[in-house]
């Protein structure tokens, strides 16, 4: 499908020669744009800057090949005003730390004139771990401390939790305490040297060995799903750490959860989500830069990143309108 107006997209993002496209939501959004006749720019965060006001960075226009090992072309750099793009795609993946937060500040200065998905001051506002504690009824037991004693009592309380770092991603740092583990005092320990903020702790859902489900919704609406199954060895189900996709549909309780939190992501304007859901219950709001585009489709499911430029090009059309 080629757009009826040609926009100019800057996508923040890893470098491009890191992704891994066969998985890689933000290379699907890429080669979706692409194929609309858009142009595309691509820039790291490190080249971001501001003067006077001014926010700028350091970008290269970029062609996009859905072939692994030849997937990209990158042009000569140029520095560009980020206020005179359409649309600026904030993609980098996290860890959510200051670094992040500064990118936040800085797009800031730019949106909603240039269009900046997803809406960078709700972003700083939506760390995942934190954001989906407003919906506490839909979610399992969680505890957010630093304090041995409560994570020792959320213990004694529920036998088995997992605890992982406040602004981890992708699973690192993920790990399960059974009751009588004798490794809690040293992961504590460990939690503590590396990391200073609070850590979380939730019961272990069982439910999780048959799957932790993505969901995506754009614009506050879900649009497809891809169930994420562990490896027997694992209690974790991200891909990279062996976890199976398999394709899957939406339950009625999920339904109702996508119908609680949809149109306070649409206020936020959040465009692009990805909830993680175990069991009858939400664990995560993804809205950093979540994944899973390319395995819904993958499955037989909907043209996401169709999707989502349909969406951003038509509350583009509307700005420019006004």
């Amino acid at each position: 499908m080629v757009s009826s107006q040609k926009l100019r997209i800057a996508v923040q993002m890893d470098h491009i020669s890191s992704v891994q496209i066969a998985g890689d939501s933000t290379f699907a959004l890429m080669l979706e744009g692409q194929a609309r006749g858009h142009d595309l720019l691509h820039y790291e965060v490190d080249r971001l800057s501001m003067r006077d006001g001014t926010v700028y960075a350091q970008c290269e226009p970029v062609e996009v090949n859905d072939i692994e090992g030849s997937h990209f072309r990158l042009g000569k750099p140029k520095v560009e005003n980020l206020a005179e793009m359409d649309v600026v795609l904030m993609r980098q993946d996290p860890p959510f730390h200051m670094g992040y937060i500064t990118a936040t500040h800085l797009l800031e200065r730019i949106h909603p004139q240039t269009l900046v998905v997803n809406d960078p001051r709700e972003v700083r506002n939506a760390p995942e771990k934190i954001f989906v504690t407003e919906f506490a009824d839909l979610m399992p037991e969680t505890l957010i401390t630093r304090s041995r004693d409560e994570i020792r009592k959320f213990r004694e309380e529920f036998g088995d939790i997992i605890i992982k770092p406040l602004y981890g991603n992708g699973g690192a740092g993920v790990f399960r305490i059974q009751e009588g583990d004798e490794n809690l005092s040293s992961l504590l320990e460990m939690f503590e040297t590396t990391w200073p903020e609070p850590f979380i702790a939730q019961r272990y859902m069982k439910e999780v060995r048959a799957g932790d489900k993505r969901i995506i919704l754009i614009d506050g609406e879900p649009v497809g799903a891809i169930n994420r199954v562990p490896s027997k060895e694992e209690a974790r189900s991200n891909m990279h750490v062996g976890g199976r996709a398999e394709a899957i549909g939406m339950t009625q309780r999920e339904e109702e959860i996508c119908a609680r939190i949809g149109p306070e992501l649409k206020r936020r304007g959040f465009i692009f989500v990805g909830i993680d859901v175990i069991g009858d219950y939400m664990t995560e709001i993804n809205v950093t830069s979540p994944t899973g585009i390319r395995e819904v489709k993958n499955f037989g499911g909907a043209d996401i990143a169709a999707l989502f430029w349909d969406c951003v090009e038509g509350k583009v059309e509307k700005r420019v309108s006004r």
